[in-house]
């Protein structure tokens, strides 16, 4: 579906209805599906169906086939898309109203480093490519850790678009999520629906979302082929990882407090 030019006056009219912004702030957490939406909103599948083709058509959210199940759909927040059209309306009312560039790195310190686990099947290229992202763009100040479902061998295009950002994972390992099934997470972010479907609660809890991305090492059938889809996948996550670091940076004292708080509570016995 290609977007609509939509202008400033419109885009205010179109997130002002309360179940589209309430649509647009769950998705902003997470991935979803219709079901899951519903029953955040409390509405009927039809009109929570209806609010996202008005969303869809104005490219502030996409969709992708589940890969779990080929009949369900996730939707996706264009975040990039809302910070353009809120700095078009900011432009519309005055000059002076411009939307600040975002940093291009965020230092987390002040968080006691924050943990965050990535998930995906094989912990061969997605959640090892987030892993190492995260690492860079916090410059080191977050515990990002990756596991899979079922461990295969780092792919080799993995290991080669993280270098072309000059970040080597050649050394990386792949590890079963069960390694952490005792370790307390601040963030865990399943980037793939079919470990989303089976992924085990860890101590805490933490906060979870979800990142529907599909695996790129299926794309094709060699690595030739299927580099592009590499490339894609990385950018992909460069915007969400992005996206995570401003969150945290936008924590508060009372947030940082709370965190370390349930840290220090003993696990129980099992």
């Amino acid at each position: 579906m290609v977007a609509a030019d939509v202008t400033p006056h419109a885009f205010l009219q179109l997130v002002a209805d309360p179940q589209r912004w309430q649509l647009l702030q769950e998705l902003a957490r997470s991935d979803r599906r219709v079901h899951e939406l519903t029953a955040a909103l409390g509405k009927p599948q039809n009109l929570v169906s209806y609010h996202l083709r008005e969303l869809r058509a104005a490219g502030l959210v996409t969709a992708r086939q589940s890969s779990a199940d080929g009949r369900d759909t996730y939707y996706q927040a264009d975040v990039r898309r809302w910070r353009q059209l809120l700095g078009e309306v900011g432009a519309a009312l005055h000059p002076a109203v411009q939307l600040a560039e975002l940093p291009t790195s965020t230092s987390t310190s002040t968080c006691g480093r924050p943990r965050v686990l990535f998930l995906c099947t094989g912990n061969s290229a997605r959640s090892q490519m987030a892993e190492a992202l995260l690492r860079r763009r916090s410059n080191h100040t977050m515990d990002a850790r990756s596991a899979g479902s079922a461990p295969k061998p780092l792919h080799p295009n993995a290991i080669r678009v993280m270098a072309e950002r000059e970040i080597d994972i050649s050394s990386h390992v792949s590890k079963h999520l069960r390694r952490f099934a005792r370790t307390r997470f601040d963030h865990v972010i399943t980037l793939c629906d079919k470990v989303r479907e089976i992924c085990p609660e860890f101590p805490g809890p933490p906060v979870t979302a979800h990142w529907s991305m599909a695996d790129p090492a299926l794309s094709g059938d060699t690595d030739v082929a299927t580099y592009p889809a590499f490339l894609r996948t990385a950018d992909e996550l460069e915007r969400r990882i992005g996206l995570l670091l401003t969150e945290f940076a936008d924590q508060t004292e009372e947030d940082i407090t709370h965190v370390r708080r349930h840290r220090q509570r003993p696990l129980p016995r099992r």
